[in-house]
């Protein structure tokens, strides 16, 4: 197999001699340039165009975002981000993964050097998985119909103690990694107020998922935040774990909510799907549904599988829509998907649950 070509872009001299040295010593990836801003980068590129673009957002002359929309305008390129481990960067960032970056790298303000070396097979997997990349442009979703409001809208239905314990509210698990964060944002965005109870892990970094749901929260109709431990999952509301902690879900009574935890990585990751998945079949069984969305390796696949022998309703996108087809295929190869369907098809069954 050919050698992915490698841009870098960073105002650092530190981070563009590292990450060139760091990553030219492993095979099949060939750094073929470094600059430290977008305007020297695009001179460089126009001459022998990258497989994959590692870029910093905070930069000189043309900050990451406008350069990146850039590319996916004119010449759509995996991209990397490269970013500075603040509250400030992760909204920044968080931007620029919607405007169509793959992957979040994370880097310190202190020790950089140091930091980049031990993080270079982390960055390695990066630019294997963005070079898989289908990098296509989403569609707009699709206008939000009206709720079709009945009675429970001015007061709740007559209901028995007994009804509560045989009966709970629908719950929604998804999981995805690599080219989520715009899969997310079509999904959720496309969901009206009224709608099941989500949970989400969305493989990210520390910090950043706070930032990631804030942003998705100003863009949609339903509640969308940071997961924090006892919160209630409700309908119309969308939890997100946060990264570096496990998410569950439990029951008690007929009410739903998220347990987060420390522990180890389970299959690679913190937040975990595996983990999320495999609560939810315990938590909610049949009155579960389980998706499973775009992203490299295996995470989830065997959680849904249990979702699956619990009763769920379970979902994997398909391939054409996916940016890397690696999790839903995983799913697949073990029979742990009932369904497989579009990303655009994906807010239509979160609302039906239909099987």
């Amino acid at each position: 197999m050919k050698n992915i070509k490698v841009m870098i872009v960073d105002d650092s001299a530190v981070v563009r001699q590292v990450l060139t040295g760091s990553l030219s010593g492993h095979a099949g990836i060939e750094v073929i340039g470094s600059a430290a801003d977008p305007l020297f980068a695009m001179d460089k590129m126009n001459r022998e165009w990258p497989d994959v673009i590692v870029l910093d957002v905070e930069m000189p002359r043309m900050d990451g975002i406008s350069f990146l929309k850039k590319l996916m305008a004119e010449r759509p390129t995996p991209v990397v981000i490269c970013s500075t481990l603040t509250e400030k960067g992760a909204a920044t960032t968080m931007e620029a993964m919607a405007a169509g970056a793959v992957a979040i790298i994370t880097k310190p303000q202190g020790n950089l050097r140091q930091f980049l070396v031990d993080a270079t097979e982390e960055l390695v997997n990066a630019i294997k998985a963005a070079a898989q990349a289908k990098i296509r442009k989403l569609a707009a979703p699709p206008p939000a119909a009206p709720p079709k409001l009945s009675a429970d809208a001015i007061l709740p239905a007559a209901s028995s103690s007994s009804a509560m314990t045989r009966t709970t509210e629908r719950v929604v698990a998804l999981g995805t990694s690599t080219g989520g964060t715009q899969a997310l944002e079509y999904v959720l965005t496309a969901l009206p107020r009224v709608c099941p109870g989500i949970v989400i892990v969305q493989h990210m970094p520390e910090r950043f998922t706070a930032a990631f749901a804030e942003r998705l929260n100003n863009l949609c109709q339903i509640e969308v935040r940071e997961a924090r431990h006892g919160d209630r999952v409700i309908p119309g509301r969308a939890l997100i774990a946060p990264g570096g902690r496990h998410m569950l879900l439990k029951r008690s009574g007929a009410q739903y909510m998220v347990d987060v935890v420390d522990g180890p990585p389970v299959s690679r990751h913190k937040p975990s799907v595996d983990v999320l998945f495999r609560s939810t079949a315990r938590a909610a069984g049949a009155n579960a549904t389980g998706i499973i969305m775009t992203g490299m390796g295996d995470d989830g696949a065997r959680g849904l599988r249990e979702m699956y022998e619990a009763g769920a309703l379970t979902l994997g996108q398909d391939e054409a829509s996916c940016v890397v087809y690696g999790m839903p295929k995983e799913a697949r190869k073990l029979d742990a998907v009932s369904r497989e369907i579009s990303l655009e098809q994906i807010p239509a069954y979160i609302l039906r649950g239909d099987r």
